[in-house]
């Protein structure tokens, strides 16, 4: 069984879409990633900080999905991470309103030492200090290591951010973060660009556009699925990681065509995030349900035409 680390957080979160308010719930990038990953046969391990607020009846949805917490540190003095968030007509857009660092500010992250040789790595949204605090710990060179970021970092911590970009196999980014990590407007030349900053892989994500891989062969497209109600985009990005990093546990080499798969796999669960508000979804979703969909997205980027291109009778 393959053993998976996702660092993150763990956090509170708040929201007003269009279609309500969430009032205060679970969140954090760890909190995706991992209920993500857990729908797969996998070992998954979180590493994150929890301030004396989050209760252990939070921790055990976790715990339930046989995920370990070992590398959960609590800091008793502290509240944890809260952010507080708006979301327009338009959900590509949205506005942070309220951001309270709190325990995470005092996070020394410490991996468990049955997690220093995992097998594959999310080093989801964190200060790039600490994700480079996270590498330092490995013992052995994991298969596949995943590094999220945003914005924040390019402005505020680029140096470090750079130096653990360059430790990585794939960059996990959006099109805004790509274009202002590069400077350039096409995705095609940021991609380029990133790649040549040390990961193998990039992966641009696109929101309800899909998401863009790019590599030594050329580049792949991950539709969207196409959804009747996105109630809260929140946490969707990194859902749609940890469904790739949980697909990918079902492979011994994760090369080009296993990432392919993975990024449907993410995206699939992805498309359940937004139909309601935090991790609700994720948490009661069954695999009956991802199986469906799955089938749906299959069908979604299916057409006849394809094996007449690739058989080179397109137009005879």
């Amino acid at each position: 069984m393959k053993k998976i680390l996702l660092a993150g957080t763990l956090a509170f979160d708040e929201v007003t879409t269009p279609f309500g308010h969430s009032g205060r719930m679970m969140g954090g990038s760890a909190a995706y990633l991992a209920l993500a990953a857990s729908f797969f046969r996998n070992h998954t391990g979180i590493v994150s900080v929890v301030g004396y607020d989050f209760g252990e009846e939070l921790l055990d949805k976790f715990r339930r999905r046989g995920v370990d917490l070992s590398g959960v540190q609590r800091l008793e003095k502290h509240k944890s991470f809260y952010w507080k968030g708006y979301y327009y007509e338009n959900m590509n857009r949205r506005d942070t309103l309220v951001t309270e660092v709190n325990a995470l500010a005092y996070f020394s992250p410490r991996v468990p030492s049955d997690f220093r040789e995992p097998d594959l790595v999310v080093l989801g949204n964190l200060h790039p200090g600490i994700q480079a605090e996270i590498l330092n710990q490995f013992t052995a060179t994991p298969r596949l290591v995943v590094l999220d970021t945003m914005n924040f970092w390019m402005d505020n911590a680029r140096d470090a951010l750079m130096q653990v970009i360059a430790r990585v196999d794939l960059l996990m980014l959006n099109e805004e973060e790509a274009r202002q990590l590069t400077g350039e407007y096409s995705l095609v030349t940021a991609a380029r660009l990133i790649r040549n900053m040390g990961p193998r892989y990039v992966i641009i994500k696109r929101g309800e556009y899909g998401a863009l891989l790019f590599h030594d062969e050329g580049f792949f497209s991950a539709p969207a699925m196409p959804l009747e109600h996105v109630w809260d985009p929140t946490g969707a990005g990194d859902t749609f990681a940890g469904g790739f990093i949980g697909h990918l546990s079902e492979y011994d080499k994760p090369g080009v065509e296993a990432i392919k798969n993975a990024m449907i796999c993410g995206a699939n669960l992805a498309s359940f995030t937004v139909e309601d508000f935090g991790t609700k979804r994720l948490e009661n979703l069954t695999k009956e349900e991802i199986n469906r969909r799955l089938t749906d997205f299959i069908r979604l980027t299916r057409y006849g035409l394809q094996e007449k291109v690739l058989s080179g009778k397109t137009y005879e």
